[in-house]
């Protein structure tokens, strides 16, 4: 604050020259500097519709990469600012009213503004050139009507700098505590719930020259976010840069991709980076004050100011918000104030997001690691000269090791302030390990490589909380055995769909119905023939199995602990609840549970037998953003399964209303496997398709490919590129 005090008058008449003011009613003179401007990017789109962006400048790439976005689909590229803007309820209303008080407590916009003041030149150039590019397209495209954000400025990323689908860390604090410590309880608006135990994820493999049959080091890109979240796109310039792979819409890196020289893929990390603490709140002359290292200091009073929408107008609601050394408060706890350490943006984060994407070697990726900004991600990587490496977080601040993190931490006492971040060196990663291969499927690092992954004693419990996942027991089984790796047989190991989870479940309720129900009983005669599917199946996920239906209705009917994927500190995992589960569940914990399955199944379809890729479905008919099912319209089965239960190929589905099928909204959505050698040999595929129009061919034109795991050659040279072009222009055009 005291920088903004001594400084205002500059900072205003800096911030006037250095943001381009224009929007879809621009001035002649800007539209004319950028119509200049466009003149010097390409954009070829291929067959499939991806856009291939080149640029003179890394700055001209990113122009064009931007307006390209918009042109695939601009609502999700406005709906993402919107929401780190702390501004949903202007369009939602109060339904949403405490998650944007939420955002703005740990996303400050000004902040972002200072930021963008003081960014270095190259990083300044590419964020007017993120607000050029959407401006453009927004005035090129006067039909366009945006829900919220006629204008773009070029400090918005700086809200949002790692392109991770979460990018919020609370630690375990709720959206609900938030709203009852602000609200006072006597607010009946209500909120929408961040979901911790997402039944999801991402799979990352990286294979060694070793186990590979052309001796070039392969890399196997699988997160699993919701469907539509990123398209693909490859970005170019005469700078250097040269990166393809799937880029979060709105932003200007590419997320998760590779380059002529190494590959990244991201899987969500349960690594410790926010941290809550108890307050000593004092009042003292009607003033409140919080007490730390034995001394009071007055706590910080912020208005914050939302509008949300309602009866077609905007109410201002005002709220006094709290915050000490430590952060915000956000709850009320045992009668204490409840205050979070985070670090949910940062500029340093968002130019390793950048610089990452122009590594040539793996000591360039190394020194892109060693900024230690990467809040939210484990990291599998690849390269050209055989190295495959795992990095499990990055941003890990230094803490007394003799607390458990994952609790409370006492806010009066220095002693739980962070001490600094750990060196990379510090924590948990491999390099090169010898069995040949690297895995992550958001599980724990200690087998990612197998009997050679880092060990566990050597390291701090608060930089590897995760347990492990029975997606992580299905990828090291796999990795395992596997030789002679060709992109397609990785595809084909990604693809492996056992429900490794069932491995476990099915033999006790089996067990179970034997020992406790007899030959007499009307329940055995209701239940013996799906026991007896249940008995032969081989636990395979498949369109055509009535096994998959009855094993994945009934998991989700089961103890919800069986499906916690995130734990703290000291907590059992998801394996050894889901043992600990099938060891001592009794009869009433598991036969009536497979009775509704049936019960349920004759209501909807009048019959038990009913495969899965009959009731799991793959719907697109509309490009909304809250896409609405219907049993009545086309949809595609799918044979794959639940990453919960341990299937790599992600597809979460679930009843929508008025449905008698599941639909799938979240899992395997840009998929890709790289080859690196003289020269990059790939394929990817997508949800639906690249484009979010429905009039467009590539809206659903990888749809039937993306049901049958048939994945498309990726076009990474421009000669390849030109040859199979569909479209070649310049933004504007």
């Amino acid at each position: 604050m005291k920088y903004f005090k001594n400084h205002l008058p500059l900072l205003v008449l800096v911030f006037c020259f250095s943001i381009p003011m224009f929007s879809q009613n621009a001035s002649t003179k800007e539209v004319a500097r950028l119509k200049k401007l466009s003149q010097q990017v390409t954009i070829i789109r291929d067959n499939w519709g991806i856009a291939h962006v080149y640029g003179k400048t890394d700055a001209d790439a990113v122009f064009g990469m931007l307006y390209a976005q918009c042109e695939d689909d601009f609502k999700r590229v406005e709906m993402n600012y919107i929401e780190k803007l702390g501004r949903l309820s202007e369009i939602k209303g109060q339904a949403v009213l405490y998650n944007d008080l939420e955002i703005k407590l740990l996303i400050d916009t000004e902040e972002a503004k200072a930021d963008y003041i003081k960014a270095s030149p190259w990083l300044k150039k590419l964020l007017n050139s993120y607000a050029d590019g959407i401006n453009f397209y927004l005035n090129n495209h006067p039909e366009v009507k945006p829900a919220l954000l006629t204008h773009f400025e070029p400090w918005f990323p700086l809200l949002w700098t790692d392109g991770s689908i979460g990018a919020i860390s609370t630690a375990n604090l709720t959206t609900g505590e938030l709203k009852a410590f602000y609200s006072g309880n006597t607010d009946k608006v209500a909120y929408i719930e961040r979901e911790k135990d997402i039944q999801t994820g991402s799979n990352g493999f990286a294979i060694a020259p070793s186990k590979t049959a052309s001796g070039n080091a392969i890399l196997y890109i699988n997160p699993h976010t919701t469907f539509y979240f990123r398209p693909e796109i490859q970005v170019s310039s005469e700078e250097g840069l040269n990166a393809y792979g799937a880029v979060t819409w709105g932003q200007f890196f590419i997320y998760q991709g590779f380059n002529e020289s190494c590959g990244w893929m991201h899987t969500s990390s349960n690594v410790d980076v926010a941290d809550i603490y108890a307050e000593k709140i004092i009042t003292k002359n009607n003033k409140l004050f919080y007490e730390y290292d034995k001394k009071l200091f007055p706590v910080i009073e912020k208005w914050i100011t939302i509008k949300y929408l309602e009866n077609g107008k905007l109410i201002p609601k005002s709220f006094k918000t709290y915050s000490t050394n430590n952060g915000p408060i956000m709850a009320k706890r045992d009668g204490k104030w409840i205050s979070l350490k985070s670090n949910n943006r940062s500029m340093k984060s968002l130019e390793q997001s950048w610089v990452r994407t122009k590594a040539k070697s793996f000591e360039d990726y190394k020194k892109a690691m060693d900024l230690k900004a990467n809040t939210s991600n484990n990291t599998v990587y690849a390269d050209k000269e055989g190295n495959i490496a795992y990095w499990h977080g990055n941003f890990i601040p230094i803490r007394d090791k003799n607390l458990n993190w994952s609790k409370v931490m006492d806010g009066t006492t220095s002693a739980t302030q962070w001490k600094g971040l750990h060196d990379v060196s510090e924590t948990v990663h491999s390099y090169n390990p010898t069995n040949g291969w690297l895995q992550n499927c958001n599980s724990t690092p200690y087998t990612v490589a197998g009997d050679n992954s880092p060990k566990e004693e050597n390291y701090l419990p608060y930089m590897a909380p995760d347990g492990e996942s029975f997606r992580g027991i299905n990828a090291v089984r796999l990795l395992s055995k596997g030789e002679k790796y060709t992109l397609d047989k990785v595809i084909a190991d990604g693809y492996d769909t056992k429900l490794t989870a069932f491995e476990v479940l099915i033999p006790s309720l089996i067990s179970s119905f034997e020992k406790n129900i007899n030959t007499e009983d009307a329940l055995y005669n209701e239940l013996i023939e799906p026991i007896t599917q249940l008995k032969k199946w081989d636990y395979y996920a498949k369109e055509n199995s009535v096994a998959t239906t009855l094993a994945i209705e009934w998991g989700y009917k089961l103890d919800k602990i069986i499906q916690k994927v995130y734990i703290d500190e000291g907590e059992m995992d998801q394996v050894e609840n889901t043992r600990a589960f099938a060891k001592n569940a009794l009869p009433e914990q598991l036969i009536p549970q497979l009775k509704m399955v049936v019960d349920e199944l004759k209501i909807k379809f009048g019959s038990w037998q009913i495969p899965w890729g009959e009731m799991n479905r793959f719907q697109r008919c509309s490009g909304e953003m809250n896409l609405i099912y219907n049993d009545g319209l086309e949809s595609l089965p799918i044979g794959y399964g639940p990453a919960i239960w341990g299937s790599l190929p992600a597809y979460k589905s679930s009843y929508q209303n008025d449905t008698k099928k599941r639909y799938g909204s979240n899992g395997n959505s840009f998929v890709c496997a790289v080859e690196f050698g003289p020269k990059i040999k790939a394929k990817s595929l997508l949800a639906g398709g690249n484009s979010g129009d429905p009039k467009s061919k590539h809206f659903y034109d990888q749809a039937e490919m993306y049901r049958k795991g048939q994945f498309k050659e990726v076009l990474f040279y421009k000669e390849e590129v030109q040859k199979n072009a569909e479209r070649s222009y310049h933004p504007g055009e």
